[in-house]
Formats: C-alpha cells, structure tokens, sequence
C-alpha cells in the first residue's frame, strides 16, 4: 500500500510520462498528473491517477503541487524553463520547512548531438560515468540552457534535493494507448506522404535506442536508487542515460521503414534515398539535419550498475508489430508541427 511519502506529481503524461506513470501505479504510488484536457484527465482518472488542470505556463499550479509532493517527474519537454523554475520554487518552498524532495527531470540525447548532417558515423561515445564530457559540451547544445537551470539549483539546494537528469535516446514503441514517438514516426509519415523513406545528408550519423517501456523501467530504477540513498547522494553528477545496447543509423533507419512499407503497399520502391532541404519543411524545418542527421552515442552505464536490463523487441520488430498498424490508421498527413523536445504532453 503507498504510503505518504511515495506522493508524486508528475508533469506531462503523455507518450514518455503515461509509462511512467504505470510503472509508478504498479510500484503501489500515489499519482497526481498535470493534464491541460479534460478528456485525457478523465481517462487518466480511470487509471487511478489523481489530476490538476492546467499547463506547463501555470508557474503558480505547478509550484503548489511541487510543495505538496515529494517526488516530482517532468515528463513534458526538455526545453521550458518557466515549468522548470516553478518545479524548483516548489522545491525551496520544502527545503524551508525541512523537506527533502526527489526530482527527475527529463533531457534527451539531441543534448549530444554534433554537426555532423549525416555525413559521417562519429566514434565519440558518452558514458555516463564520465560526466567530464558531457559538462564539457557547449552552452549552446540542445537542452542546455534548462539543463544548466537544473544544475545549480541543484548546487544551491545541496543535500535537500535529490535532483538528476534523464537522458533519453531515440525512443520506439507505441505505449498501450496507441501514442507513438517523434523521430522514426516522422520520418515514416514523411515516407508515407512523398511515397520514398528518406534520409538526411548521408544518412551514416548513428544515434542510440530505447523502447519506451524500458525507459519507463529505467526511470523507477533512478527513483528506488534515491529513495534508498543516504542525503549525500544529492552532490552526485545528475546524468543518466537509457540505451539498450543498440543502435541506427539514419539511413538504417530509412531502409527498415521503406522496406516495411513496401511490404504493406504503400510506396512502390522501398530504396531509401536523401531527402532534399525543399522538403525539411515535411520533417523539422531548418532542425531537421540536428533531429535526424545528427550523432548521439551513450551508455547507459549507471542504470546497468543498478540492475536495470532492457527487456523489449528491438526497433525493427517493434516498428513493424507496434507502430505501423497505427500509422496505416492515421488521416491525412500534417507535418511535425510541434516544438522540437524530448518528451510529449
């Protein structure tokens, strides 16, 4: 039975936090989720998650349930501060009354990514044991900017907060509510819109994978690490990563998608072929050659040390049993015309 100090609230359950939040549910947590639509509150509700209405611009809200929660998920995007900031103003609000808090805040592996455009597979691989290189990264790298938010609050708060940094990689897998991921499933639209799987530049820049299950594990494995640690554990380096030991390169990736396309009748030719900058406007505008030229190799080498395995099918497998019978479902194709982020609200 959860108790009262396994309160969480949990901010964006959408395609990364909704698996989240099963494994919190499972784990006998208590789950309070910020949920901007009625609709997706009522269905959240019959989960048997507790909600608040509101967005990620209501400071005041999310602060409120910062205070009153002592663990804290942002599962929403890696790239908005003013949440961010509303997530630490709550955190302060427990440390004066002697509160500790645990936060895990959600980055991403574009945080990695070079400039590469898909010309080359690059052999800079980051570990997570070695947070040298990535405190090393520019200022200016995907992220950074509420990355480094996180860092010194973390310094200011010291032993009062336990706050760390995920760092997913390519994430794949629909959930069990038929939510998809950003990257592949763009380039598949994409695919399925100009009728060939494309590349950026080359196509040879390799990023690495995760399904989105095992990421979800991943995060409940950082979590019981912290519960379970002395205050201490706080001035640690807040990196981890997911990976599953594999990963793909963009053109890879482009040939597994022409190729089961092919192979259901939508496009003719499953020979995968660069993708010209007129059409980035289908992908990720002017982002597209970071979002899908770009390398990101990591090693998740933290959460292996704390028991944490991969366990699901691998990206090829699940594109073609989970993904794609949800594609060939989908209207009439828009673009990706969201913010470019790690995570989904």
């Amino acid at each position: 039975m959860a108790t009262a100090n396994k309160n969480v609230f949990l901010i964006g359950p959408g395609y990364i936090g909704l698996e989240v939040c099963d494994r919190l549910l499972e784990s006998g947590y208590n789950v309070t989720a910020l949920v901007r639509r009625e609709e997706a509150a009522e269905e959240l509700r019959h989960r048997g998650i507790k909600t608040v209405m509101g967005t990620l611009d209501d400071k005041d809200t999310i602060t409120q349930q910062t205070a009153l929660n002592d663990i804290v998920f942002h599962t929403a995007t890696a790239d908005h501060l003013p949440s961010v900031e509303a997530v630490i103003a709550g955190i302060d609000q427990r440390a004066s009354k002697g509160k500790q808090t645990i936060y895990i805040h959600t980055s991403g592996c574009s945080f990695l990514s070079d400039k590469s455009g898909g010309e080359y597979a690059s052999d800079m691989i980051y570990s997570d044991k070695k947070p040298a290189d990535m405190d090393a990264r520019p200022d200016d790298s995907s992220h950074r900017g509420v990355d480094l938010a996180i860092i010194a609050a973390r310094k200011r708060l010291g032993q009062q907060a336990k706050i760390f940094i995920m760092l997913p990689p390519l994430i794949y897998g629909a959930t069990k509510n038929g939510r998809l991921s950003i990257q592949i499933i763009t380039l598949a639209r994409f695919a399925m819109h100009h009728k060939y799987a494309g590349y950026v530049g080359k196509g040879k820049s390799v990023w690495g994978l995760i399904h989105v299950e095992d990421l979800s594990r991943g995060y409940l494995t950082m979590l019981h690490w912290l519960e379970s640690s002395p205050p201490e554990v706080a001035s640690e380096h807040p990196y981890f990563f997911c990976e599953n030991g594999q990963e793909i390169s963009w053109s890879e990736a482009a040939t597994m998608i022409g190729n089961e396309l092919k192979a259901v009748g939508r496009i003719t030719d499953a020979t995968p072929r660069e993708i010209p900058e007129s059409q980035y406007g289908d992908l990720f505008g002017m982002y597209s050659p970071t979002v899908l030229g770009s390398n990101a190799r990591n090693r998740a080498d933290r959460l292996r040390d704390l028991g944490w395995k991969p366990k699901h099918v691998d990206i090829r497998a699940a594109f073609r049993t989970e993904e794609l019978p949800i594609l060939l479902q989908e209207g009439e194709f828009k673009g990706y015309d969201k913010a470019v982020a790690s995570g989904s609200g």
